[in-house]
């Protein structure tokens, strides 16, 4: 989720029973097209599960282990995932959405933007920021290893001190929240991973982070928005259409595109949809949200600084596939430092 970028039987959060289990999202049929083998590699690129990692370099030597601090929610080989503890490690992150969404991307930075070969904003001071470091990649100048991924974490009670979530701007996500007044929301946003490492390790890791923070903080729900690349919702009628036709939210969690900026996603009759072709089209970030258990908010949002059109993810733990949460473990212990 930029804003980038964890059934009930699983893992209870002891509040509500959120989710309606009869859902379409939720049907074998449809489960069953996002699984990598019919959805392809992009898939696997977005979610897909590894077997333990050997700590061996690629040419065969071993690597030295990073040192761990509290900060530290895991490893996998050189990789380390962790949360920044300072402002110079925010500003890394930033150089790094910096390079990815405007150097490398299609958003139009401003004076100051362009000025500070940063990508940052008012919510980055009050976020936490998720961190991928390769410790086994050359350091900086400054003797610091490489950030190659990143994710920003924004926590309901902060938010509700500071004006809300970052995804306010687009969805009006309040009614939702309040449906649920027991649960505690995290927002996720201003994702991204560096292409090489575009891969299900690094991915893998992230999710590792997050579903770590998620356990240390009691997080019931999680929300934000996925972008596709582009702004004309027309040439994305047939993904958009499969996600109001397949993926739509259920009643209890629906939210809405603010009337301003909403774009219809219903732009083709169900009958007219090929799931498969539909699944091909769609980034692999939303198709590794949809096979966690996350369903999509109503409406399109299009964001013309970063050439983008905007969906709301929303992704409840206790809808969660349990295979995931097996994967990493109830405790977070998969790639525990």
């Amino acid at each position: 989720m930029r804003t980038g970028r964890a059934p009930p039987d699983s893992v209870a959060c002891g509040r509500e029973d959120p989710m309606q289990t009869d859902h379409l999202a939720r049907s074998k049929k449809f489960i069953k097209l996002l699984r990598p083998d019919m959805a392809g590699a992009a898939a696997q690129t977005a979610i897909t599960w590894l077997k333990p990692a050997l700590k061996i370099a690629d040419h065969g030597k071993p690597i030295a282990q990073p040192a761990l601090t509290p900060a530290t929610l895991g490893r996998l080989g050189p990789l380390e995932v962790r949360l920044a503890q300072k402002k110079q490690d925010i500003k890394r992150a930033q150089k790094l959405r910096y390079r990815v969404f405007y150097k490398d991307g299609t958003a139009i930075a401003d004076a100051a933007t362009l000025l500070a070969r940063r990508d940052k904003d008012a919510f980055d001071r009050i976020c936490d920021h998720l961190l991928v470091l390769d410790h086994a990649a050359k350091p900086s100048l400054s003797g610091k290893q490489p950030v190659v991924g990143t994710y920003r974490l924004l926590r309901q009670e902060i938010a509700n001190r500071h004006g809300g979530f970052y995804t306010e701007n687009e969805f009006d996500i309040g009614g939702m929240i309040a449906r649920h007044p027991r649960l505690r929301f995290l927002e996720l946003g201003r994702s991204c991973v560096l292409p090489p490492y575009r891969n299900k390790r690094t991915v893998e890791l992230l999710w590792h982070g997050i579903w770590s923070y998620v356990r240390q903080h009691g997080v019931d729900v999680m929300i934000g928005c996925a972008s596709f690349d582009g702004t004309d919702p027309a040439r994305l009628a047939l993904p958009l259409s499969f996600l109001h036709h397949y993926a739509s939210a259920p009643e209890p969690w629906r939210a809405r595109a603010h009337p301003s900026r909403y774009v219809e996603m219903n732009r083709m009759p169900k009958e007219a949809v090929n799931q498969k072709a539909a699944l091909r089209e769609l980034p692999p970030l939303i198709k590794g949200y949809l096979r966690l258990g996350a369903t999509i908010g109503e409406g399109a949002v299009i964001d013309h600084q970063f050439g983008t059109t905007d969906v709301l993810i929303i992704m409840p733990v206790s809808a969660i596939s349990s295979r995931y949460i097996e994967h990493f473990g109830v405790d977070a212990t998969r790639h525990a430092a």
